[in-house]
């Protein structure tokens, strides 16, 4: 993996102004469509960019793979519950594309309350020639129209348009945390803090609940649900992790309601290491199952870990994503850091697995050969076709000319969201306000 990631260039990359980044300039989720061909990225503004992959010309082979704007639209907008009191965000907190069936493309977008599903078309024809109206729209009397015409589809510049098919409204009293669109790609199910519910893609008015570990009195309320995902290959199965650091596995063949799981996987804690934030670090901020359907990979605040679906009682491989902040949790604790929720991401063949850490940092591990890389995502790196150097972080003793210090690491800028291509070795990595496109180098 060194010489595959060592010679990583960067093929482009989308950066909005640094001194006009807002808040809602903040990017939230990232998401490749199931051929790569499109990246869809949401914020914190309730906005979807759209990418669309350059194709390869002949005078210039070398352009291939790069992604450029292809369709912006507002997705969410802010909301308030007068019921309760309550602003809802229009911050998007997930995307998920469907398959493509036809010319359209179709993805799912949620905020903390409502999912709506999206279509992206082209057009580049429009009709002249109607009856009823004259060129500029306006309706014709009647008594003047002495002809009938054929309209006719005359030639016009491309045009993109986001238009919102389905509004999924008001199922949800938490916040949605995840959605996932089964594989039959007539269902999906969204997913709060303590319930999941399962829709059909046609039918907005209803949904089945098929989780709920709400319990009878709130003050017994020990975990919350944290992601959930389907299987990649089984319409019927799906995972969902918690608070606590479990995932259950349920199969909705069993019973209507999930509430009892077919699989636990639970790591033991180790007693050595128990401390005031054991708790806090065990909860999985992600859950994700491999291509194949055989693993699943979950993300704690400290590890990545795989756990093979046949072993129940430990993870088959447990990855340090950056132990040298155990010393450092009693002040990333203090600004909320210890709270952040890092996602994670196998690439095509699941050989590789990809997660972000602080500094803008993000770590990769190859599953065969064990080895790992930190890279960074930067502006003062990020020059088209630059190669990206590995980075080290050292505790403590004496630095190295190329090493960070652990104490000059900088918490504020963090990678929570990255995405790998279905099948090639390029993935986006969303530091903050700025989305990076990174892809192997090509010779």
């Amino acid at each position: 993996m060194d010489e595959e990631i060592d010679t990583r260039k960067i093929n482009n990359s989308f950066l909005r102004d640094h001194n006009y980044a807002t808040e809602a300039d903040i990017i939230s989720t990232v998401e490749f469509n199931p051929t790569g061909e499109l990246l869809a990225t949401g914020d914190k503004g309730g906005r979807v960019v759209v990418f669309q992959r350059e194709q390869e010309s002949k005078n210039q082979p070398h352009r291939r793979g790069e992604y450029n704007v292809y369709s912006t639209f507002q997705s969410h907008e802010p909301e308030f519950d007068y019921l309760k009191s309550l602003e809802i965000e229009e911050k998007i907190n997930k995307i998920r594309w469907l398959p493509q069936q036809n010319a359209a493309y179709f993805l799912l977008s949620t905020n903390d309350k409502t999912v709506k599903l999206w279509k992206i078309s082209e057009r580049d024809k429009r009709p002249e020639g109607y009856n009823l109206k004259d060129e500029d729209g306006r309706i014709r009397d009647p008594s003047t129209i002495t002809a009938l015409r054929v309209p006719v589809l005359q030639p016009m510049d491309l045009m993109v348009e986001a238009t919102p098919r389905r509004v999924f409204s008001n199922a949800h009293t938490y916040h949605i945390n995840s959605i996932s669109v089964s594989n039959d790609y007539e269902t999906y199910m969204s997913t709060d803090d303590l319930r999941i519910n399962l829709w059909n893609l046609e039918i907005t008015n209803q949904s089945f609940n098929i989780v709920d570990i709400k319990p009878a009195n709130m003050e017994e309320l020990t975990e919350v649900i944290t992601a959930a995902e389907f299987h990649p290959n089984q319409c019927n199965t799906f995972i969902y992790s918690s608070s606590k650091g479990s995932i259950r596995l349920c199969d909705m063949r069993a019973s209507a309601l999930c509430d009892n799981h077919c699989k636990f996987f639970e790591e033991p804690e180790d007693p050595s290491n128990r401390s005031f934030f054991s708790e806090i670090i065990s909860s999985i901020s992600d859950v994700k199952f491999s291509h194949s359907g055989r693993y699943l990979m979950t993300r704690d605040y400290l590890t990545v870990k795989v756990w093979d679906l046949n072993m129940e009682s430990k993870p088959l491989e447990t990855y340090q994503v950056h132990d040298y902040l155990r010393s450092k949790l009693c002040s990333l604790y203090e600004n909320d850091c210890i709270f952040d929720k890092f996602e994670c991401v196998w690439n095509g063949s699941d050989s590789v697995i990809m997660t972000g850490s602080y500094n803008n940092f993000f770590r990769m591990f190859d599953r065969n050969t064990k080895r790992d890389v930190t890279l960074e995502a930067s502006r003062e790196n990020s020059k088209p076709r630059a190669i990206l150097k590995p980075r080290k972080v050292c505790v403590g003793g004496k630095r190295r000319k190329d090493e960070i210090s652990v104490d000059s690491l900088d918490f504020s800028k963090k990678i929570l969201h990255t995405a790998w291509h279905p099948s090639e070795n390029i993935i986006a990595v969303a530091a903050t306000n700025n989305l990076y496109i990174f892809q192997d180098k090509v010779n």
